[in-house]
């Protein structure tokens, strides 16, 4: 059995029409949907970008020993297994941070091509109008040469691994993609704060609808050009002999909880002489941490799951899919037994949290580049019915209902602080499982109501 694995950066679940928007134009995921088994409680584990891909590539929870980092030597990765295995392991990406750096994240294919251009245009180098061809964006030209590879490469056997950075910032798709949402769309595009935008002078209620709506306009870029590839897949007579999987490695705020927009809170360095920047706090609820997930395996009837998972369990999955015995060090499981039978129980609970980064830290939790952190981390536990936010600081923890309150619009950590140290004693137990540094570990050993 053959695998293509896609992975379409910051894409939210509520923005793909199978989860239920019905003002999302997605055809080509929702197709793949209608003959997928649909998970409804996937999260994100490490975070964000290349933290994710770790977790990808290896099937573990890399946040407890690995930064935004090059992949450490002794780690052995998917590719390099399915490869030992005479497998034709590929990947197409745009995603631009594989390779810089020595980042090394090609480890293991035996074809990989990076598509340039995403940071070019995140750093200004597209200003102006976002009206343009699609093949001069980034998604299209990798879904496009991934295609060109199937065409190549569709008799042998093969993992392909498919990232596009859309629907990521920025959003400039061509306009009208965005006037499906935003009629009379002007071609401005509205620039990522990664803030509350109530506390930014330039920002209004109204400019961060006109942002979602440039994002809902790369989603459907990203959709199209999607349903392009699935189109290749059916005419070389793949459906058959190839399973699909279809998600992304977190979401992104417009507005929700108090103005939060962007995935993490930057704040700008209040002096000359410190530095280029600082983190402030950053909270991890449902909007970033539940993302969307389909799998298409052939033979398995579209269904959908409602147990937990963890983007841990993608690289076992795959293992699973093409026959291969899942290495003891993976920390996720199989979900394919789920897929056959949905009765089968999800996690307990799982844990989504960036690099554990201590107040006066430096790191490069989002890029390349040190920031220092004015906050420590924050950190996020969900079970079926409760999510906690753990933050070190007094006070700072948050508790939600998520069956009452899905929209996590009511701290409840007072009324119920036995349940929050319930949660967080798990939290602290999976650090210890995991082997986080003592000094990054001490600091998260209480619980501060």
């Amino acid at each position: 059995m053959n695998v293509i694995w896609v992975v379409s950066d910051t894409l939210r679940r509520d923005a793909v029409g199978a989860y239920g928007n019905k003002k999302m134009h997605t055809p080509s995921i929702d197709a793949l949907a209608s003959k997928s088994v649909r998970f409804d409680k996937f999260y994100i584990a490490s975070f964000p970008t290349m933290p994710t891909r770790a977790d990808h590539m290896t099937g573990r929870w890399t946040v407890s020993f690995m930064s935004w980092e090059p992949l450490p030597k002794d780690v052995v990765t998917l590719p390099q297994i399915l490869s030992s295995k005479s497998i034709h392991t590929a990947a197409v990406v745009d995603t631009p941070f594989y390779l810089r750096n020595d980042m090394n994240y090609d480890r293991g294919f035996r074809s990989f091509e990076e598509i340039p251009g995403q940071l070019w245009m995140v750093r200004g180098g597209s200003a102006g109008s976002s009206t343009r061809l699609d093949t001069d964006c980034c998604a299209p030209r990798t879904f496009a040469r991934a295609m060109q590879w199937l065409e190549l490469h569709y008799k042998e056997d093969f993992f392909l691994y498919i990232d596009t950075w859309d629907p990521h910032e920025p959003w400039n798709a061509p306009d009208y993609y965005t006037e499906l949402y935003w009629p009379g769309y002007d071609g401005e595009r509205v620039r990522a704060l990664y803030g509350y935008w109530p506390d930014s002078p330039d920002f209004t209620e109204e400019r961060v609808k006109k942002a979602h709506a440039t994002y809902c306009g790369e989603v459907t870029m990203v959709d199209t050009w999607f349903g392009f590839l699935m189109k290749k897949v059916e005419n070389l007579g793949l459906m058959e002999k190839t399973a699909i999987i279809f998600t992304s490695d977190h979401g992104y705020y417009f507005g929700e909880h108090g103005g939060l927009y962007g995935k993490m809170v930057f704040l700008k360095d209040p002096g000359p002489g410190k530095g280029i920047g600082v983190w402030g706090r950053s909270p991890y609820y449902e909007e970033v941490t539940r993302i969307p997930l389909l799998i298409y395996i052939p033979g398995i009837p579209a269904g959908s799951y409602g147990g937990i998972s963890s983007a841990i369990d993608l690289m076992p999955t795959v293992m699973d899919i093409m026959g291969q015995e899942i290495p003891s060090n993976v920390e996720g499981r199989s979900l394919v037994p789920m897929m056959k039978d949905p009765s089968i129980p999800g996690y307990d609970h799982v844990f989504s949290s960036s690099s554990f980064v201590n107040v006066g830290d430096t790191d490069n939790s989002v890029d390349s580049i040190m920031r220092r952190a004015e906050k420590a981390s924050m950190a996020t536990v969900t079970t079926e019915e409760w999510t906690l936010l753990y933050d070190i600081e007094p006070g700072g923890s948050e508790l939600y209902n998520l069956k009452s309150d899905p929209k996590q619009e009511t701290n409840v950590i007072s009324k119920h602080p036995d349940i929050a140290r319930e949660l967080h004693q798990l939290f602290v137990k999976h650090l210890r499982d995991t082997n986080l540094k003592q000094t990054k570990l001490e600091p998260r050993l209480e619980l501060r109501l």
